[in-house]
């Protein structure tokens, strides 16, 4: 099954306008990714604190399909893709009930944190990313067969 991760927006999330402030947006995704490593058995603080080992993100793009307000529980699909040895890509899915209000992507790259140089994903992440590439790939079949 796809990763999802439930939140409940919260009045700090809200701009002006009393909808979620764009940037936090990617906030409440990157809660999600943390969340799934946590699901996965990795240890956030072994994984956050690596003095070896980073993953930045280096693009970030988000749509905005209808606004999200306080009080509005939110469903988070996660689906993490390997791109190459050294980065991957998380696809989310924002849904409040049945409709999709977001969708967003944020692209990572592995590096060494003290050259800065780019290299191979660790085991666990690429580990994780087949995990949770797989059951994305099952919900979708379901969801298809449903369709029919």
């Amino acid at each position: 099954m796809a990763f999802t991760y439930n939140r409940t927006v919260r009045f700090q999330d809200t701009d002006a306008a009393g909808v979620v402030y764009f940037a936090n947006v990617l906030g409440i995704c990157h809660e999600a990714y943390e969340e799934s490593l946590e699901a996965s058995s990795m240890n956030l603080k072994d994984f956050f604190n690596n003095p070896s080992v980073a993953f930045p993100i280096v693009h970030a793009n988000v749509d905005f399909l209808r606004p999200m307000f306080v009080g509005d529980k939110l469903s988070i699909n996660l689906i993490p893709q390997k791109l190459g040895v050294d980065k991957f890509e998380i696809t989310y899915e924002i849904t409040v009930g049945e409709v999709v209000v977001s969708k967003a992507i944020t692209r990572h790259v592995c590096i060494d944190v003290s050259s800065r140089v780019k290299q191979e994903l660790p085991d666990e992440i690429t580990q994780w990313l087949e995990t949770n590439r797989r059951g994305a790939e099952d919900a979708e079949r379901r969801r298809a067969r449903e369709v029919i």
